[in-house]
């Protein structure tokens, strides 16, 4: 070991290492000059054009909204809670009773149907067939509550039992009772009916089934 500060054998020299740094630079294998700067891409032509067109149709839209953010944010809060209380009404409504039952459905048989069928009475009634008139109301009567209610009268039900059908609409019922009520004392009383017994029940299934219809 040489003493303190006295220089180190073989040790390069200030100028040697500057001679060797220019050696390096002088290699063509290494670049030391700074990279030019990366040309920055032009933006097409259309995207231009694209970005305008949006800016003129959406910018004005965009202001607006902007300038009544304000009412629109009541408006929203306000719609948030009919559609809450709406979900709550629905979920919870048959729970609790709110919701309204369905009433029975409104029906009458069809104006051809009520045609023919009183013609047909009528023409019965006419020679003095009361009773074959009346009953023939209500056999039709019958087949139209169960062609517009099938599972509501089975082969069994009475005349009574069908009148009283929950299924049926109250003018339905009420028309039908009356019909039957006219045969029923017609077959119990072992009588015929008479022409005051027969527009009793033809003006009951008229005035149901066509209230233009008077006898």
């Amino acid at each position: 070991m040489s003493a303190s500060g006295a220089p180190i054998a073989n040790s390069p020299t200030a100028a040697d290492v500057a001679r060797d740094w220019e050696a390096v630079r002088a290699t063509a294998d290494i670049q030391f000059a700074p990279l030019p700067p990366m040309p920055v891409p032009k933006t097409p032509a259309w995207i231009e054009w694209l970005q305008e067109m949006v800016e003129k149709v959406f910018g004005p839209l965009a202001r607006y909204l902007i300038a009544a953010w304000p009412i629109l944010e009541k408006v929203m809060i306000a719609l948030a809670v009919v559609l809450v209380l709406f979900l709550l009404w629905r979920l919870l409504g048959p729970l609790l009773g709110w919701r309204r039952k369905p009433e029975a459905e409104a029906w009458t048989p069809s104006r051809e149907e009520a045609l023919a069928l009183l013609e047909d009475a009528d023409r019965l009634a006419a020679q003095g067939r009361y009773g074959e008139a009346a009953h023939l109301l209500l056999l039709r009567s019958v087949g139209q509550i169960r062609a517009a209610r099938p599972n509501s009268v089975i082969p069994a039900s009475t005349a009574r039992e069908i009148a009283g059908l929950p299924q049926l609409p109250p003018p339905a019922r009420s028309a039908f009772a009356v019909i039957a009520g006219v045969v029923e004392r017609c077959l119990f009383a072992l009588r015929d009916l008479d022409a005051g017994d027969w527009q009793v029940a033809r003006a009951a299934y008229a005035d149901f089934a066509l209230a233009e219809l008077r006898a």
